[in-house]
């Protein structure tokens, strides 16, 4: 007969509450202790824009589970408005506060996690104390940001590009407020690359959002009853609110208190079994260093989907189960207005960071057949090993269809998979869905080409350096489909008749082909290889060429 446990659980939401209902599926006879110092135990935070915004319409929806859900369904108390201010490990007590009495006691524990998840970074900058500050991180957030908006607000300033900025972003706008969208990089949602995000910046724009791209919060000052928010360049906003979303810090401080051993990067170590330095104290969700998929190195990756694994596998080993923590990839998802943008893995900057040699792929196809109505087209951009052509990275951009197949990439990835693996999987088609040649299995094909020596590339940004060193630059679109322009240099000669135009190109000179988005590129590059020519395609054609510059332009405004 199992021996009876005592399991105390600090913190809720995503990786503690996951946690408490493991532990009593496996053990009806452990008693099972959840602290959360608020006033909500389970609420789904990722829902938060989304009724500010009012798709949710209910707040009360929010709500997963309260402390009598927990107790009827699984017989765990839960105690909110309970702080656990520090952790005796010698005498394996917890010390806790009752937020509304003020009363303080004393807790034992044979097993104790850790889910005290992340807080807003709020930097010491001048003005970020005022009232009219806010943060979104959890129900009093959006309780305390919704009660301010009365009818006489009307411009926010969002400080931060990331995923809860722009689902900030698009949430208020919906609600007819002016908008800006303040961002120290020069890209908004920093795990795509810049290129990538041209979509969603002009998507952004034409919703009425004033993008100050690559600009500083320096400080907020108040002027009569608005804000005014100077920026390092000088430059300043009016705003009646201001919404902090520049990212969160790990809640380490009971850890680090207790003696717990802290990672490279500032969260709580754990072994793959969510167990920290001290083994009878384990820590899952936010709070937690992980190690990346990719790669190895240790990351901080505050996300749902992983917490909840966290909470599991920490409940699994407190009773001798094995489960193990595979280390985390990223993998990570945002709608923006229209658009929605997807990524897993590592994007290049981060490969680049790492030392990792990779190549590039760029692809833009139908999210289902184009025969179909209503098809629309999804950018992909894949990262893959050099030698091994193992996946290393994804990247997509669309209105449709971008979930399925950054799905499928992340499996793949943490599958270890390579790109010949993309290029024959078996993935379901209907007209109404997708291709025969699903936009995975094309990209899988179109990098076996690559390896294979059949497909020679160039990125966008060498096409400047060759043509200025003697490079012919061909576009083979047909003359109806230039109107867009052409690359700076280029010529015209379709495809259509590449083979009666032959005698144009000069044979001592290395010619570069594009057309709208690679393919007939890829077409004009075999034919003319095979003519002896020396000849790259332009990777993902004029529309890849054309993100790429409007990522190297973006301004405020």
């Amino acid at each position: 007969m199992e021996q009876a446990q005592r399991i105390i659980i600090v913190g809720g939401v995503a990786g503690g509450a996951s946690a408490a209902a493991r532990a009593r599926r496996l053990s009806e006879s452990a008693s099972i202790t959840v602290f959360e110092r608020g006033p909500y135990v389970s609420f789904a935070n990722c829902g938060l824009p989304y009724h500010l915004g009012g798709e949710i319409t209910e707040r009360d929806a929010l709500l997963l589970h309260t402390p009598e859900s927990l107790s009827a369904r699984f017989g765990i108390e839960v105690r909110v408005n309970h702080e656990v201010l520090a952790i005796d490990r010698v005498r394996k007590t917890v010390r806790v506060l009752d937020r509304l009495s003020g009363e303080t006691g004393e807790e034992a524990y044979d097993a104790l996690i850790l889910a005290p998840g992340a807080a807003p970074i709020r930097p010491p900058l001048p003005g970020l104390d005022d009232a009219r500050v806010f943060t979104l991180r959890n129900l009093p957030d959006l309780d305390r940001l919704m009660a301010a908006l009365d009818p006489e607000i009307r411009t926010l300033s969002v400080v931060g590009a990331g995923f809860i900025g722009l689902e900030t972003v698009e949430a208020l706008r919906q609600r007819g407020l002016n908008v800006h969208l303040i961002e120290r990089s020069p890209q908004v949602l920093a795990p795509l690359d810049a290129e990538m995000t041209a979509p969603l910046v002009a998507t952004l724009r034409a919703h009425g959002v004033a993008l100050h791209l690559g600009e500083t919060l320096q400080r907020i000052e108040t002027a009569g009853e608005s804000l005014q928010l100077r920026l390092e360049s000088g430059a300043s906003i009016a705003s009646d609110l201001v919404v902090l979303a520049i990212g969160v810090r790990p809640e380490t401080a009971l850890a680090r208190e207790a003696g717990l051993e802290l990672g490279e990067t500032g969260g709580v170590w754990v072994d793959e079994q969510m167990r920290t330095s001290d083994p009878a104290i384990y820590a899952v969700g936010d709070v937690i260093e992980v190690r990346h998929v990719v790669d190895g190195r240790p990351v901080l990756l505050p996300l749902a989907g992983p917490a909840n694994h966290q909470g599991r596998i920490a409940a699994d080993a407190i009773f001798g189960r094995a489960s193990t923590y595979r280390g985390s990839q990223g993998t990570a998802i945002c709608k923006v207005f229209e658009q929605t943008a997807a990524s897993t893995g590592l994007n290049e900057k981060a490969l680049q960071a790492a030392g990792i040699a990779y190549r590039k792929l760029y692809l833009h196809a139908g999210d289902h057949a184009g025969y179909y109505p209503g098809a629309t087209p999804v950018s992909l951009k894949i990262l893959f090993a050099t030698e091994s052509a193992r996946l290393l990275g994804a990247q997509a951009v669309g209105e449709k269809g971008v979930d399925k197949r950054i799905d499928v990439l992340a499996v793949a990835l943490q599958a270890g998979l390579t790109v010949d693996d993309l290029a024959e999987m078996e993935l379901a088609y209907a007209p109404p869905y997708g291709s025969a040649k699903d936009v995975v299995n094309l990209a899988g094909m179109a990098a076996q080409n690559l390896q294979d020596g059949l497909l020679q590339l160039i990125g966008a940004e060498e096409v400047g350096q060759a043509v200025a060193e003697g490079a012919q630059l061909i576009d083979v679109r047909e003359a109806e489909e230039i109107a867009t322009g052409l690359l700076p240099g280029a010529r015209n000669l379709p495809l259509s008749q590449l083979r009666q135009l032959l005698s144009l190109l000069a044979r001592d000179r290395e010619v570069i082909v594009y057309c709208q988005v690679g393919l007939r590129g890829y077409i004009a590059q075999r034919f003319l290889a095979q003519q002896g020519y020396r000849v790259r395609s332009l990777n993902g054609g004029y529309k890849t060429w054309s993100m790429w510059q409007q990522s190297r332009t973006f301004r405020p405004g």
